[in-house]
């Protein structure tokens, strides 16, 4: 698969290869353009799918103002679904308030066989769910007991709530059946079904009132009247009004399932003229608690299944449990009552056959989240363990059977740590992330997973705790196809040098960008050489006499040989008209230590090394310039550069410039493994540009 990127930020074109079904490392230098490639595959995948523009937010600086020079993407045709790991990621799904990542129950849980073994027990329990679904006539039931039970308010200890909708209902008396006299010429207009709206009416225009004695809405005079019309605002207000509509309608559509008795009393409740007594209270709070337990009844026999089932050993017991027996509800007494819980007994009796096939499933479906839980956990324990980290996660139910993982400290076993972002270091943090990020990927089976710098900032144990958790053979990213972008050159050395027998060999790639131009060049096995076998084999390349030196002098320096070859030329690099050895008070070097560190060079470089010769190459600035322009690796650009301002400070640059330089020339110092910089530019393009403009050359 070739995907083409061209526009895109500091990215004008280029193309990259992936292989499918394998992991693909692009290893590059910082500014190459790596998060550039991730934002314009996200962004080109979600305009084809939503119709956004979000790639157009990558358009160079350069072409803003044009019409053309649009950023574009080809080659992801195939690409529907794409995972990626970044910093937005993290921010968004990482470290939730009540759990480490979003959708733990998804992530961890549940998989195929979940799947199956809950289908298999919704098979069995089907029955009563269907009647559920069939006779609306229970739903209906079960909406109205919540309805009702919760106009009661919270509970006290004695008598009603006062803030309950209940009490401010009809603790004065049912005002919309018992209109007061004083307004008693508006009785079809309280009593009406827009009451609430005609109240809100006359509350509104009360305010106009006391402007002129006619009427805000029809201008006739009511001088005589505003006072009976100012009354109605008082005795009404069109929240109680709601509450009374509401629980007078609630109680006429339950009065079928009342006892004859019980739906008298309730009548003379809601019918009350100056408010309810004690004694009627404790009548209701009897018909709320019989109400609430059928109710429960009801609601457990609904929702029958796994989670009810998994916490008892003997499924029929539960389920005999469950039956309603009419006898300990006076206050329900009624046909209608006893035709509803016929039919949810007589589900319950249908699932009770099946009881012993049921506990099986269930049993076993404990048993398989048990194992899946388990065998998680262990695995993200095992990497915390391996990479030093003195935390462990657990995966737990919560009381309202909901699971989420959480994290634990070693010094407080069986509390999880809250407000883990303050807790958790920058790389502890970013550790977590990616390795809950492998399990949300793995389980959302996308085309593409995009892995943006995933390692960089971790010592070189974590890093590779890290590459073995998310790589190793077995439930990893082995064997999907995967993008990681990164400037950190020691995945490539584990994966494809050190340990090709723990992973699926990748395949790796250095990317570079020359003003613009993104190009990449496969990285093998035998491309990952130590420096010193760079040095040996570039001593020998054909390349100028003084670049071939100075590869002579690293090699003598990593191998801590610094005899009289290493000494000489020191000497010449550094311009001296009479090699010394600084070492020895700066003593001049004898005629026979210069003649056998001539012979050593000699035999070593294939140089006819003579150094007064060498010598006046090296303080021709114009043949150094020369030799600049037409070298092509920028490594070794450095070595002419850094010979060329040796021991003069004037004209070379600041002390800024000069400090990015000499880090950019001691690249060997980070891996004891490198790629050989003559064959792959690990140099930046922007250090040779400074380069370029101190000694002046395009």
């Amino acid at each position: 698969m070739d995907i083409s990127v061209e526009n895109c930020n500091n990215i004008d074109n280029g193309t990259i290869t992936l292989k499918e079904n394998k992991l693909n490392i692009k290893y590059a230098i910082n500014g190459t353009g790596k998060s550039t490639i991730s934002k314009a595959i996200i962004a080109s995948i979600n305009d084809q799918k939503n119709g956004s523009k979000e790639l157009l937010k990558l358009k160079p600086f350069k072409y803003i103002d044009s019409e053309d020079h649009n950023p574009s993407v080809t080659g992801i045709d195939s690409i529907k679904l794409v995972k990626v790991f970044d910093e937005e990621y993290t921010n968004k799904y990482i470290f939730l308030p009540d759990e480490l990542v979003q959708g733990s129950f998804d992530i961890f849980i549940r998989d195929e066989e979940y799947e199956k073994g809950m289908a298999e027990i919704n098979e069995l329990t089907k029955t009563i769910q269907e009647m559920f679904s069939q006779d609306k006539d229970i739903d209906e039931l079960i909406s109205d007991f919540n309805e009702l039970s919760s106009s009661f308010g919270k509970p006290v200890k004695s008598g009603i709530h006062g803030s309950s909708n209940i009490s401010k209902a009809f603790k004065g008396g049912n005002k919309v059946r018992n209109v007061p006299k004083e307004v008693e010429d508006y009785k079809e207009y309280i009593q009406s079904e827009s009451n609430i709206k005609w109240i809100k009416w006359i509350i509104d225009g009360r305010v106009y009132l006391d402007l002129s004695d006619n009427c805000p809405y029809c201008v006739t005079n009511i001088s005589k009247k505003k006072e009976k019309i100012a009354k109605i605002s008082e005795i009404y207000e069109p929240r109680v009004i709601e509450y009374i509509n509401k629980i007078v309608s609630v109680f006429s559509r339950l009065n079928k399932y009342f006892s004859n008795t019980t739906s008298d009393i309730i009548n003379g409740f809601i019918n009350t003229v100056d408010g309810y007594t004690d004694e009627q209270v404790k009548f209701l709070l009897e018909i709320k608690g019989q109400i609430d337990n059928m109710n429960k009844k009801f609601n457990d026999a609904k929702y029958i299944g796994y989670k009810s089932l998994k916490d008892v050993d003997k499924v029929i017991e539960l389920l005999k449990n469950q039956k309603i027996d009419i006898a300990y509800y006076g206050h329900l007494q009624a046909p209608a009552t006893r035709e509803k819980i016929d039919i949810v007994n007589k589900s319950i009796d249908e699932l009770l056959e099946k009881a012993g096939i049921l506990q099986g499933k269930v049993n076993l479906q404990k048993n398989h989240i048990e194992k899946v839980i388990n065998d998680n956990k262990e695995e993200i324990n095992d990497f915390l363990r391996n990479a030093g980290f003195e935390y462990s996660v657990d995966i737990v139910e919560d009381a309202k059977k909901q699971y989420s993982i959480k994290l634990i400290h070693k010094d407080r076993i069986g509390d999880s740590v809250t407000d883990v972002r303050d807790h958790l270091s920058f790389g502890e943090r970013n550790a977590f992330s990616i390795v809950l990020f492998m399990y949300d990927a793995l389980k959302s089976k996308p085309d593409l997973i995009v892995l943006d710098d995933p390692i960089s900032s971790f010592d070189k144990n974590k890093k590779y705790a890290i590459i073995d958790m998310l790589f190793r053979k077995g439930k990893s990213f082995s064997g999907k196809t995967v993008l990681m972008l990164s400037h950190d050159f020691e995945p490539i050395i584990d994966m494809v040098y050190h340990h090709r027998d723990r992973f699926d060999i990748p395949v790796a790639y250095f990317m570079e960008n020359f003003k613009g131009q993104l190009r990449e060049k496969e990285v093998k096995k035998e491309d990952i050489v130590t420096f010193l076998e760079i040095c040996e084999s570039n001593t020998k390349r054909d390349v100028n006499d003084i670049t071939k030196l100075v590869y002579l002098r690293r090699k003598y320096e990593i191998l801590n040989e610094r005899g009289n070859a290493y000494n000489l030329l020191s000497n010449l690099l550094h311009k001296r008209d009479e090699p010394i050895i600084p070492s020895e008070m700066k003593r001049k070097m004898t005629l026979e230590e210069i003649e056998k560190g001539t012979k050593q060079i000699t035999d070593e470089s294939n140089i006819v090394f003579d150094y007064s010769r060498m010598l006046k190459s090296v303080k021709d600035d114009d043949y150094l310039k020369r030799l600049y322009k037409e070298t092509d690796c920028n490594y070794e650009k450095l070595h002419i550069y850094r010979v060329l301002w040796d021991g003069r400070s004037e004209g070379a640059g600041s002390n800024v410039i000069n400090k990015f330089i000499n880090q950019a020339f001691h690249i060997e110092n980070e891996y004891i493994y490198q790629l050989n910089p003559c064959e792959f530019q690990l140099v930046p393009q922007y250090v040779i540009d400074e380069c370029d403009k101190q000694i002046g050359v395009s």
